[in-house]
């Protein structure tokens, strides 16, 4: 989960975020005194977002653990004049409290179950046992299904629950069965339904999984739900290892990208989850967990300039971007250009034998991407390659006769559009350098 940082005085972040503040584990922590004064300066450090807070004694022993839509509204609520005797009974036994920061209610939900159930805090208590209160409801067939309702029915099916609503909890669900799928059907259909199309659902109706695959699923999510994340973590880890081991690096990549999307669960990492959801979306063989742009600047006589920029984990790494003077083309050819610059520098990587890209964007359309093919084939290089065209922010694949259209507020759009984007700058910024240069270079030999 982290390091965890010790605060004294003021609030501060743990020491591997970035400059925005956030890091891949993002967490405060107020330590504070018996003075009301000091607790008001260090809430102002707390975001305004969604996520979990852990209150300690002076000991370190946990008490309790809560979640909120926004920690800094909620974790100020208990600082007010009026509060109820449970709660002043409580907070004089806080010495400090942990904040973590969810990407949304659905994971501080999931967060915060897992830790009660984990820590078992001595002032969190249980919902009661109410039908106006919903489980999670796993029935014992064959291949069971997993529904939400009201009350324990069923004799021999597992519930969880009781939960504080129905549409966070919808929302927690939807999160782990894009990690684990399964079913929702009362009755098996004839044939795949949308679920299977959408990967939310390993089509057990038609046999596209084994009884005993699609239970370890489901053991998975039990893991999940009991808050036994270090045992699932654990489990999948050692399998993906064992796999790798046997040179099954396909099975063994899908447990990588399963416990990638499990730490979105448990640690709040937009980026990761941006990230699957490109993969998804543009059905890559792998996560694009590093992603490199190419584009071309070139104007009038002036020499034509090139840039590759790389994206690690959706986030710019500047010091991997590369820059290229063209060559081999002496005239205006996009398409040849961007061929140069493909095989300049995937044919460097290779020989080097350094890690190759997941993804690679051209800033163009069919016919650059294809070109862009070409040319890796001839390295005998294999990347998963896209291009984006201007016009309509087409994404066009290799061998696509038509191109995929993603709407214009989806998070996938935006990132392709901010690689473009930054390597038509940086592409740009060389071709000017260049183009100064040779005019000085002008004057310098007629003045």
């Amino acid at each position: 989960m982290g390091k965890k940082v010790r605060l004294q005085q003021k609030v501060e972040t743990s020491a591997n975020q970035d400059k925005s503040g956030r890091g891949k584990n993002y967490r405060k922590r107020i330590n504070f005194n018996e003075t009301r004064e000091f607790t008001k300066s260090a809430l102002k450090g707390l975001p305004k977002t969604s996520g979990i807070y852990i209150m300690k004694s002076k000991k370190g022993d946990i008490l309790y653990v809560g979640k909120a839509s926004s920690l800094k509204k909620r974790l100020s609520s208990y600082y007010r004049a009026n509060k109820s005797f449970k709660t002043a009974s409580l907070m004089e036994k806080v010495s400090s409290i942990d904040c973590i920061e969810c990407e949304s209610p659905e994971q501080a939900l999931i967060l915060e179950a897992a830790l009660i159930k984990e820590k078992k805090p001595k002032y969190n208590i249980a919902l009661r046992d109410s039908k106006s209160y919903p489980y999670i409801e796993i029935n014992k067939e064959k291949y069971p299904r997993i529904v939400i309702t009201r009350a324990k029915k069923v004799k021999g099916n597992v519930y969880f629950g009781p939960y504080p609503g129905v549409k966070i909890l919808k929302d927690a669900l939807n999160s782990i069965r894009k990690i684990f799928p399964y079913r929702t059907c009362s009755v098996l259909p004839q044939k795949a339904c949308l679920f299977f199309h959408l990967k939310l659902c390993p089509a057990p109706c038609v046999q596209k999984i084994s009884s005993s695959e699609y239970l370890s699923g489901i053991e998975n999510i039990c893991k999940i739900l009991k808050g036994e994340r270090k045992n699932l973590i654990e489990d999948l880890t050692n399998n993906m290892k064992k796999l790798a081991d046997k040179k099954y690096f396909e099975e063994a990549a899908v447990l990588r990208d399963k416990l990638l999307a499990i730490d979105v669960l448990y640690t709040g990492r937009p980026k990761v989850h941006e990230i699957l959801a490109l993969k998804n979306i543009l059905k890559l063989s792998s996560l694009p967990l590093t992603i490199e742009a190419i584009d071309i600047s070139s104007f009038g006589e002036y020499d034509s300039a090139g840039s590759v920029v790389v994206f690690k984990d959706a986030v710019p790494d500047k010091r991997s971007y590369r820059r290229f003077l063209i060559k081999t083309v002496k005239k205006i050819d996009d398409y040849s250009m961007i061929a140069e610059i493909v095989k300049r520098r995937y044919g460097r990587l290779k020989k080097e034998k350094k890690p190759l890209p997941n993804l690679v964007v051209i800033d163009g359309g069919k016919g650059h991407v294809h070109r862009a093919k070409e040319e890796l084939e001839l390295l005998g290089v294999k990347i998963d390659l896209i291009g984006i065209a201007k016009k309509n922010e087409e994404i066009w694949f290799p061998d696509s006769f038509k191109p995929l259209i993603i709407p214009k507020d989806n998070p996938c759009l935006h990132l392709i559009q901010r690689l473009r984007d930054e390597a038509h700058r940086f592409a740009r910024k060389y071709h000017l350098l260049l183009r100064d240069k040779k005019m000085k270079e002008f004057k310098k030999q007629n003045y």
